[in-house]
């Protein structure tokens, strides 16, 4: 059976913590920023845990991480 190869654009993103969940950085912070709030642009910087629904394909995509 031949290794599985890991999606490394996934691997860019997400990171495993010590108890096995994965975080991500959140999302809408890059460009078209003058229209958001402060309040919304300073929630945005923050990492969050990736929703459950989503957990078991991004553990498939990166076998190894």
């Amino acid at each position: 059976m031949p290794k599985v190869k890991t999606k490394k654009s996934a691997a860019k993103r997400f990171k495993v913590t010590g108890t096995g969940k994965l975080k991500r950085m959140k999302a809408y912070k890059s460009h078209i920023l003058t229209k958001k709030t402060a309040k919304r642009k300073r929630n945005l910087r923050h990492a969050t845990i990736t929703d459950s629904t989503n957990v078991k394909a991004m553990k498939k995509i990166m076998p190894y991480i």
